[in-house]
Formats: structure tokens, sequence, C-alpha cells
């Protein structure tokens, strides 16, 4: 995978419940900010919030996007997120196939259409 603006994100975020992930992932999907998602329900986290240690079940949900269309992404999961402060975390992985790669740049493109 070569540095640079045309580079794949993966893109971390945690919902409370799987019809939330689902339908801001729908959007977000249909807006092509995003290639593909995963929900991965099932998640348990532990985590401090206003001073208290806090446990929640949640769905962690992997996006798939383009590095150049990341901060599109990121405004529009925020702005739409239920949370005050969303989990957003982006991260390069290390390899992917080509193949794929393509796939997700162009299916994740930004295009001016939103």
């Amino acid at each position: 995978m070569k540095k640079g603006m045309h580079e794949m994100l993966l893109v971390l975020c945690t919902f409370p419940d799987s019809e939330q992930a689902r339908q801001i992932g729908t959007t977000l999907v249909e807006r092509q900010l995003a290639a593909c998602v995963n929900l991965l329900p099932g998640v348990e986290s532990v985590f401090r919030w206003n001073g208290q240690v806090e446990h929640a079940a949640e769905v962690l949900v992997v996006f798939k996007t383009a590095s150049d269309t990341y901060p599109a992404l990121a405004e529009a999961l925020a702005a739409a997120h239920p949370y005050e402060v969303p989990e957003i975390v982006a991260l390069r992985p290390a390899a992917v196939a080509e193949a794929y790669l393509a796939w997700v740049l162009a299916s994740s493109a930004t295009m001016g259409n939103r």
C-alpha cells in the first residue's frame, strides 16, 4: 500500500446498539463516505466517564474508507452519533490486497456529491 492521499483507513467506532450502528453505517455507505461497514455486536466496554468507571454493552463498527474521504466521514459520524464524545479512531493497515484496496478507494471516493 502506498502512503499518501490514495490509501485506505480502518475507522473504529462504538455504538450503544445494533440498530443505531446499522442505520448510521448504511447512511455513510449510501453517501460514499465508507465503502463498507462491519458491525461487531457483543463488545463489552469498560471506561471512565464523568469521574466514574462505567461498563456498557456496545457494538463496534469498522468503517473502511479512503484517506482523503476520512475528514468528511469523521464529521458526518460525529454529527449523527448518539454519544456526546463518540469513539472515532482511524488506523492505517500495514497491507491490503490490491483488488480490495482499489474497490475501497473507488467506493468511498470524495466526489463532491454529498
